[in-house]
C-alpha cells in the first residue's frame, strides 16, 4: 500500500446480507480513491466486542451492542439491516407459548446482540440463558441441549428443516407493539477518523449497497457462498430481507426505530446509560 493511501479494516459477519452488502468494496467494483479497504468476517457477538475495543475503523455491529461504544462510533446511516415486521426467532422442539418460555434456558447468539435484547424487552429477566455460535444453536435445540434457541441470520429460514417450532418472531412482536420495524445491525464508523473521512468512507459503502442492488445477480452469487446451505432460491429471499431501501438510509422511520428501541432498553434496565445517535451521512 502506498503512503499515501489509508487502510480501513472493515468487520462484517460471514453471512450473505453482509456479503451482498459489502460485495462490490471486497471485489474492488468501484473505485475507492484514496482508501484501502482490509476486510475481516466473523460472527457479530465477535465484532460487537471487537468494537468495544475500537479495533476496526468501519464494522458490523449490533444496535445493542452499538448503546455501549457511542463514545468511540458513530453510526453510518447506511448499512442498516433491519427487520419490517419478521426479525430473530426464538424456537422449540415442542410447540409452546411465549408464557412457557419464562424460566426455560435457551441459547442465545450473544448478550450483545439486539436479538437478545429484543428478547429481554418481551421477557424481562425470567429466563435462563447461554452463549451459543449463532450457527450452533438450531443444532443444540434439535438435540434437546437447550429448551428454546434465539435464532437470527439464516435460521430465520431454515429452521423448520430440523422439525423446530415457531415460539415468537420478535420482529413481528416490535411491529405490533410499536408500528415500527425491528432494527437489528447497521455498520459504525470510528470517530478518531475525523470528519471527513468518516463521510468519505460512508459514502463508499454507500456506494457498494448500491452497486449489489443494481447488479443483483451479481452480487448474489457473490453473497452465496456464504450462504451455509442456503439454497439460491433462500438466499435471495434472505438477501431481499436485509439488503434493501432501508440500507441505503435508515430514514426518518429507522432512526425514530433505533431511539425507541435502545430508549427502551435503558428503561428496562438492561442498557445502563441513556444512548445519543449520530448518523454519519455519506
Amino acid at each position: 500500500m502506498s503512503s499515501d493511501r489509508m487502510l480501513i479494516q472493515v468487520g462484517h459477519s460471514p453471512d450473505p446480507d453482509d456479503a451482498f452488502m459489502f460485495h462490490a468494496l471486497a471485489s474492488d467494483r468501484i473505485d475507492t480513491g484514496r482508501y484501502e479497504f482490509k476486510h475481516t468476517l466473523q460472527d457479530i457477538e465477535t465484532l460487537n466486542r471487537r468494537a468495544l475495543n475500537a479495533e476496526l475503523e468501519l464494522t458490523a455491529v449490533s444496535l445493542h451492542g452499538y448503546a455501549y461504544m457511542t463514545g468511540t462510533y458513530a453510526l453510518c446511516a447506511c448499512g442498516a439491516s433491519i427487520g419490517d415486521n419478521y426479525g430473530p426467532m426464538v424456537v422449540t422442539r415442542e410447540p409452546c407459548s411465549i408464557e412457557d418460555l419464562r424460566g426455560k434456558k435457551i441459547a442465545v447468539p450473544g448478550t450483545l446482540t439486539t436479538a437478545f435484547l429484543a428478547l429481554r424487552l418481551l421477557l424481562g429477566e425470567d429466563f435462563d440463558y447461554e452463549v451459543q455460535p449463532f450457527d450452533e444453536i438450531l443444532n443444540v435445540v434439535e438435540r434437546g441441549e437447550f429448551d428454546a434457541g434465539l435464532i437470527i441470520h439464516e435460521g430465520q429460514l431454515t429452521y423448520g428443516e430440523q422439525g423446530l417450532h415457531l415460539v415468537v418472531d420478535l420482529g413481528k412482536w416490535w411491529m405490533e407493539d410499536t408500528g415500527l420495524p425491528l432494527p437489528l445491525g447497521a455498520n459504525a464508523i470510528r470517530r478518531d477518523l475525523g470528519a471527513q473521512t468518516m463521510q468519505e468512507v460512508t459514502a463508499l459503502l454507500k456506494q457498494s449497497i448500491r452497486y449489489g442492488l443494481d447488479h443483483r445477480q451479481e452480487a448474489l452469487e457473490y453473497a452465496l457462498q456464504f450462504g451455509r446451505d442456503l439454497d439460491q432460491a433462500k438466499a435471495d429471499k434472505f438477501v431481499g430481507m436485509y439488503v434493501n431501501d432501508w440500507t441505503l438510509d435508515f430514514g426518518e422511520r429507522g432512526r425514530e426505530a433505533v431511539a425507541l428501541l435502545l430508549r427502551r432498553g435503558h428503561e428496562a434496565g438492561v442498557i445502563p446509560e441513556p444512548v445519543e445517535l449520530e448518523f454519519i451521512s455519506g
